[in-house]
């Protein structure tokens, strides 16, 4: 949708009617039920491209053998309609070899954007900035890998990248919790983050149940972002996508001013698939800005006036794009989130609690699914025997890096506990930074410890 042709348009048309129509021309997308077709009652195939093809071949397609897609819908028959977010024990085959804590630090990529929001003086060029940066995390949602559950008590670093200091930590098990700090001189980032999931047979819907917000040093303005939900389509049956269908709104909660865009639903033949469009407004609701570009690749922005319609003479202007991705990458991973893994981007003296020396993770970084399989599971099952022997102790796991607040946080799919960084992390590293660098091991040859105790049956 290129918002300098609507000017061509005249009248009635324009940016914002275009909007309008591509919500109701998109609002459903291509499916077919698999139901009477292969057996399987209450599935559907969606295909996002559409076509012609018989929905019994597309429903064999994607990563699962026969026999696995079988057994694995026996299995999950029963959770439909419910929670699965940490219910269910899912096979490594579906799995990529990192952790949801790395995942949430992929963020970071584009940080460059947040320096420009910083040293921008114009407070609407400031949320264009912003609402970029959090739009450039979609390149890596549309992945269509599952992410490892973090342990209890795991954490990832992030080192050597825009003089950010990076610290997540799973928080709490159940339900599944994840906590996050981000700083460097432009910017404080923080992150409580929890997911509520809806099983349905061949997808899942997710619910960001989460706080974010992030802090611009330079001016002082404090924004909150409320993500739109997503949906996996085609877990077991067919090729598997991701959709984020809804508003993304970014609020200044300093000055009132706010982003609203609109994420498109992949509608027939792929039609409105990644597209987003929308506004940034006042404090009085006034569109100042319009935004419009592709989760996936780009984002663009324009003046526009009260109508929502760009300025005469002005400009559609790219503000961030997408860094060319790897050819025929087996886990579409981004060349960043081969960083993310790398022990290049990380500190001296490793967390052993890291998610890079998870023995699972690393055993499907290798291929090896049958000892990542193995892995999985004994670390499961360690994960248990330390609850076991909390209870019996009669104790209560607190996170090292992060402290649980008395804070409530209402968000349109449920309430959040907040957890706060407690500043430990700053002080450890710098402890470890000043310190003599030959005593300490190598990061490759530590033993990934996230326990509590350190005898676990």
């Amino acid at each position: 949708m290129d918002p300098n042709s609507n000017q061509k348009d005249g009248g009635g048309g324009g940016f914002f009617a275009s909007i309008a129509s591509s919500i109701s021309s998109f609002s459903s997308a291509m499916s077919k039920s698999v139901n009477g077709l292969i057996g399987y009652e209450g599935l559907e195939v969606v295909n996002p491209e559409g076509g012609t093809e018989d929905v019994e071949v597309e429903a064999q397609k994607g990563r699962w053998k026969q026999e696995d897609r079988d057994s694995y819908w026996r299995t999950m028959q029963k959770y439909i309609g419910s929670d699965v977010t940490s219910m269910v024990t899912l096979p490594v085959l579906i799995f990529e070899p990192m952790t949801m804590l790395q995942k949430m630090a992929e963020l970071m990529e584009y940080s460059y954007l947040l320096e420009l929001a910083d040293e921008c003086e114009d407070p609407h060029m400031r949320l264009v900035y912003a609402a970029a940066w959090f739009i450039s995390i979609y390149v890596a949602v549309q992945r269509t890998w599952k992410p490892f559950n973090p342990i209890l008590g795991e954490t990832y670093e992030l080192f050597n990248h825009h003089g950010i200091s990076f610290i997540a930590e799973q928080v709490s098990h159940h339900p599944p919790m994840s906590a996050a700090h981000a700083e460097n001189e432009h910017f404080v980032y923080d992150i409580t983050s929890k997911v509520k999931t809806k099983f349905l047979g061949n997808s899942v819907d997710i619910y960001p149940v989460g706080r974010t917000r992030l802090v611009l040093k330079k001016s002082g303005v404090v924004l909150d972002l409320v993500p739109p939900p997503s949906k996996a389509n085609n877990l077991i049956f067919g090729r598997t996508w991701v959709d984020s269908p809804g508003d993304m709104i970014l609020t200044n909660l300093t000055t009132g001013d706010k982003v609203v865009l609109y994420f498109q639903p992949c509608g027939w033949f792929g039609a409105g698939r990644y597209e987003v469009d929308g506004y940034v407004y006042n404090a009085q609701e006034e569109p100042v800005l319009l935004m419009t570009g592709k989760c996936n690749e780009f984002m663009s922005y324009q003046p526009c006036d009260l109508e929502g319609e760009p300025t005469p003479g002005s400009e559609l202007k790219e503000v961030w794009r997408a860094a060319e991705l790897p050819k025929n990458d087996k886990f579409q991973y981004t060349h960043f989130a081969h960083k993310i893994n790398s022990f290049d981007t990380a500190p001296k003296k490793l967390l052993p609690s890291d998610s890079r020396l998870r023995s699972d993770r690393l055993a499907l970084e290798k291929g090896d699914l049958a000892r990542a399989g193995s892995e999985k599971s004994r670390l499961e099952e360690k994960q248990r025997a330390e609850k076991k022997t909390r209870e019996a102790k009669g104790d209560e796991f607190k996170p090292k890096w992060f402290d649980l607040t008395d804070e409530v946080s209402t968000t349109p799919w449920g309430e959040l506990e907040i957890y706060r960084f407690n500043g430990k992390y700053a002080e450890h590293r710098a402890a470890v930074d000043s310190s003599d660098s030959s005593e300490e091991l190598e990061n490759k040859s530590m033993e990934f410890n996230p326990w509590q105790y350190d005898q676990l049956a």
